[in-house]
């Protein structure tokens, strides 16, 4: 069953990468759905949110909320920034070319926390 898997520690980051890529694709979805007028990114927004909240659940048992959650929602926030300024054109501003700089201090930071 799979709610009885327990990955390892390098599987649960394994797994990690794996439902942002899917919490990426919902938030880019979000966009696509034009305000749900647009069904299949509307449908999409919900199928890749829960495969991405599934697989979470199983990475916290070995890396811990906090952390999960701080990577998961930081690298997936610089990702979608960078989606958003190269495939749907939106404006890099200095500011916040600079606030992703710190949300990707602060994934680091997270990261190296939880090897200690």
């Amino acid at each position: 069953m799979i709610a009885q898997f327990t990955p390892t520690f390098s599987q649960a980051w394994g797994l990690l990468s794996v439902a942002i890529f899917f919490e990426i694709c919902g938030t880019i979805c979000m966009r696509l759905s034009d305000g749900f007028t647009r069904l299949a990114p509307s449908v999409l927004i919900f199928v890749f949110y829960a495969l991405s909240f599934a697989l979470n659940t199983m990475v916290v048992r070995v890396l811990g909320l906090s952390v999960v959650y701080a990577v998961w929602s930081g690298v997936g926030t610089v990702i979608t920034a960078a989606i958003g300024v190269w495939y749907f054109k939106e404006p890099a501003t200095a500011l916040k070319l600079a606030s992703i700089g710190l949300v990707v201090i602060g994934v680091l930071g997270l990261h190296a926390s939880s090897r200690t």
